[in-house]
């Protein structure tokens, strides 16, 4: 009885120690590895290569209405009338500011009176060469009797002296009447230019829109005294802008007028450059050692002067690491690139992006030359998922 129990306690010792050596078995044995990925997925792959990339350097600038006019008073009168403010659109012709125009308005009455009277002048004059020259027929009739009548002895020396006398006074008043005529003509010509001077400067009272703009500044109200080059407005051209930055000197020799250049303004995305041509290039200053640089915008943006805007030019190209723009991920404020690796498997590496220009950026960090990529990577593409693609040896269109 006594051995029975013994062995059994012993095969319940074993049956223990077997259960406990079988767990500790199955703790110690490592879980098998996660499959990496499923079945291959389609993707196009395309290549990271070294490219000649063009270098472009950026200015900040000011939009300018491309003609500017700032009105002026060319008289020195009060004024009584400002038509317009600030932002008002004008017309060609328009009056914006009204002058004190009595004074200007006597000087024209008198002007076109002193005309009047030139004419009237003018008029005695010819009427008096008139008349002398008939006073001259008569003494010229009266002279040839007198001639031939001394001549046949019936006319006395004295007589014929009185003819030639009266005949030379006749034709000495034709001379002086055609004189007066000619000087009462001068003086009609001047009387009209006089009262033409007088007629445009009361215009002066007037100061009318030179085209069509904006009134982009008022500086006088009713009651100022205009002054000879005192501004009163500022008016702008709206049909054509123009961007005008400052740039380093150190670029004053790759920057030329016509050269094609891209510019932003403020009120625009990030990345929505515009083409503009360089139309002026100042001559460098000395003392800022910067020269300026105008460029013309595209027409039919809505823009106004003051707007801040930057200007991008191009300089000489240099040799980047570049890949398309199709293959960059971004995932929050980070850029990742799905590259194959030597099993085919897509392997999802962070890299480092620096400028973009057309449909491929620049690669800084992150990947290397020849490496093949994942161009827009399809949704369900993972890290470690195997990818069927061609091979792609042709990295897409160069910048």
């Amino acid at each position: 009885m006594t051995l029975s129990r013994t062995f059994v306690r012993a095969v319940a010792a074993c049956a223990v120690c077997a259960a406990v050596l079988g767990l500790a078995a199955c703790q110690a044995a490592p879980e098998p590895p996660a499959a990496e990925a499923g079945d291959p997925i389609d993707a196009r792959l395309v290549r990271v290569e070294t490219v000649q990339w063009p270098t472009s350097y950026e200015a900040g600038g000011v939009v300018r209405a491309r003609q500017t006019a700032v009105l002026s008073s060319r008289v020195l009168a009060p004024v009584t009338e400002v038509r317009v403010s600030a932002g008002d659109r004008v017309s060609r012709g328009q009056t914006l500011v009204v002058l004190d125009s009595r004074e200007l308005d006597a000087q024209q009455t008198r002007a076109a009176a002193s005309a009047s009277a030139a004419g009237l002048g003018h008029d005695a004059a010819r009427a008096e060469l008139d008349a002398a020259r008939s006073a001259l027929v008569l003494a010229r009739a009266t002279f040839d009797r007198i001639q031939s009548l001394a001549e046949r002895k019936s006319a006395t020396a004295q007589e014929l002296d009185q003819a030639t006398a009266g005949l030379a006074a006749a034709e000495a008043r034709v001379a002086g009447a055609t004189a007066r005529v000619s000087e009462a003509e001068q003086g009609m010509a001047a009387a009209r230019a006089g009262a033409q001077a007088a007629e445009v400067g009361a215009s002066y009272a007037r100061i009318t829109a030179p085209f069509d703009g904006i009134v982009s500044a008022r500086h006088a109200d009713p009651g100022t005294l205009a002054a000879p080059g005192a501004p009163l407005l500022t008016l702008d051209d709206t049909s054509r802008f123009r961007l005008e930055a400052r740039v380093d000197e150190s670029h004053a020799q790759g920057v030329t007028v016509g050269a094609d250049a891209q510019v932003r303004l403020d009120d625009t995305a990030a990345d929505a450059w515009q083409s503009a041509t360089v139309s002026e290039v100042s001559s460098v200053d000395p003392e800022r050692h910067s020269f300026l640089v105008k460029l013309d915008l595209p027409p039919g943006l809505s823009l106004r002067s003051g707007q801040f805007g930057r200007v991008r030019l191009l300089g000489t190209a240099r040799e980047v690491l570049s890949a398309p723009r199709a293959a960059i991920v971004r995932r929050g404020q980070l850029s990742y690139a799905f590259v194959l690796d030597g099993e085919g498997r897509a392997r999802l590496r962070m890299a480092s992006v620096g400028e973009t220009s057309g449909d491929r950026v620049e690669i800084l960090a992150g990947l290397m030359a020849g490496d093949r990529v994942v161009a827009d990577p399809p949704p369900g593409l993972e890290d470690g998922r195997p990818v069927r693609g061609a091979s792609a040896d042709a990295a897409g269109a160069r910048p």
